[in-house]
């Protein structure tokens, strides 16, 4: 697998281009703000009329325009608006408006992937997938470094889309960190099953178990918050920083012994088998038909499950018990005044 870095791409390549960002959400504004900032002068926001995020980007002095505005406009289009939006987007403003031989670029390769996206032959499609919020992104350039992306090339109609994209990473910030080239397939799969079956789905399920088992056996509910969510990122850090070996190697015998009895007996072959249907279920476009047919009838049971999860009675414990700890709250990743 191949690695590139800033001294593979040529960044006046994408300073020299008209670039629009449509969306101006977590990574639309980290794409924005990092592009400005790294000379790209002729730079847009594309959103749809009355958006409430218009005003966070004028702020930053960024010109609005309308996504079929942006769309006639620029020779980069990258679209940054949620999977659900961007068939329609493509559809009904981007399609019959981008010039010949501009660039489509994506975040995220499921539209394309999945075929709810067939680009115009004449186009250019590239990806460039920060594997990061865009709160990261937006910070870590601050900071003079950079997010690790993948970069995927889908339609090279000009014969340029690679250096284009590696460019268009270059000015992300990417460069600085790594730039790992993939397909829009892997990158797809691969994601929609680590949300799903690890980083959300199943550390959320297994988070609120946990703590529900602990309530069930009559502990006090602020114990079963403090040992089932919040010292979660006391370990998920320390397997940021260097791995499991070393988190293994900062924790107590006590604890690393429960770990190698107990977590097989709870992650045994009965969840691997049912990890596999999840794989199964995205690689066959079965999840994104289900997600896109939600979508279509206005995310009904979508809404249902996030107020449920929202009123879950280890949200109320949480907030209680965090105000307890104000160093949690400083120097936040997600500012919603902003971003």
């Amino acid at each position: 697998m191949r690695v590139y870095y800033d001294r593979d791409a040529d960044v006046r390549l994408i300073q020299s281009k008209k670039v629009a960002v449509v969306g101006y959400g977590s990574q639309g504004h980290a794409h924005a703000l990092n592009l400005r900032d790294s000379g790209v002068k002729d730079i847009r926001v594309a959103l749809r009329q009355g958006s409430a995020s218009a005003d966070k980007a004028k702020a930053e002095k960024l010109k609005v325009l309308t996504p079929a505005e942006a769309a006639k406009w620029a020779d980069v289009v990258m679209v940054l608006v949620p999977d659900e939006l961007q068939s329609q987007l493509y559809g009904g403003h981007l399609h019959g408006n981008m010039k010949k031989g501009a660039a489509l670029a994506f975040a995220h390769g499921l539209n394309i992937h999945f075929r709810l996206i067939e680009p115009r032959p004449d186009l250019d499609v590239f990806m460039i997938a920060p594997k990061g919020p865009g709160h990261t992104v937006r910070s870590e350039y601050l900071r003079g470094a950079g997010v690790p992306s993948l970069v995927a090339i889908e339609q090279d109609a000009t014969g340029n889309a690679l250096e284009v994209a590696l460019a268009y990473a270059s000015a992300l910030g990417a460069g600085r960190a790594g730039v790992i080239e993939t397909t829009f397939r892997e990158e797809c799969e691969t994601d929609l099953f680590g949300e799903q079956a690890v980083l959300c789905g199943g550390l959320t399920s297994l988070i609120e178990a946990g703590y529900e088992t602990l309530i069930e056996a009559g502990y006090a509910p602020e114990m079963a918050y403090f040992e089932c969510v919040h010292e979660v990122k006391l370990i998920v850090d320390l397997i940021y920083e260097g791995g499991i070996a070393n988190m293994r190697y900062s924790i107590s015998n006590t604890a690393e012994y429960g770990d190698y009895c107990s977590g097989p007996r709870l992650i045994d072959a009965s969840v691997r088998s049912r990890m596999k249907e999840i794989l199964d279920d995205i690689q066959s476009g079965r999840f994104t038909s289900q997600w896109m047919s939600e979508c279509g009838a206005g995310q009904p049971s979508f809404k249902a499950m996030r107020r449920r999860a929202a009123g879950h009675e280890i949200e109320r414990m949480g907030e209680k018990l965090r105000a307890m700890m104000p160093w949690i709250g400083k120097d936040k990743l997600v500012d919603k005044s902003k971003n």
